[in-house]
């Protein structure tokens, strides 16, 4: 979606709510639903929405298929001009069209997770069979590392 900006930089008060969908060229996303609005207040311009969606992933730890509903504010400062050269605050919209589209991606891909959990606990899949270990233990012997080997003998339980 596209908004032009000019009525808004040249008067103050001027707002415009929006309500639209629009679907993510990447597929990991349902169809976005953005709604919110932009205002100029005293001469500042700003963006206030929020972006709701589902995610489809794979859980980091046991690789089971997750779905996530997850809502993203979306909250801008817009300015047609800059003056000083390295401020980030600011979104700058030169040609009076602001892109929402990509902007509302932008701030989806910063808000994800590092990584996608089933659940907080997961304890994921056994490194040596594969069984997920969130159904039960596997009863597969850990490995010792062969450098710690020597140590072994400490945590032995024989009575002598």
């Amino acid at each position: 979606m596209n908004i032009e900006l000019r009525r808004f930089f040249e008067s103050d008060g001027a707002r415009q709510d929006f309500e639209y969908e629009f679907t993510s060229v990447d597929g990991i996303f349902s169809p976005i639903s953005v709604k919110g609005f932009i205002k100029n207040s005293a001469g500042i311009v700003s963006l206030s929405a929020e972006a709701r969606f589902t995610v489809s992933a794979q859980c980091a730890k046991c690789a089971k298929n997750i779905s996530k509903e997850m809502c993203v504010p979306v909250r801008h400062f817009l300015i047609n001009h800059l003056n000083n050269e390295d401020n980030d605050e600011y979104i700058l919209v030169e040609d009076m069209v602001l892109k929402l589209d990509e902007l509302v991606m932008e701030d989806i891909y910063l808000s994800l997770p590092s990584r996608f959990l089933c659940k907080d606990d997961c304890k994921g899949l056994c490194p040596i069979c594969g069984k997920d270990l969130n159904e039960g233990e596997c009863g597969c012997k850990k490995e010792i590392d062969p450098r710690l080997a020597v140590l072994q003998h400490f945590f032995d339980n024989d009575d002598e």
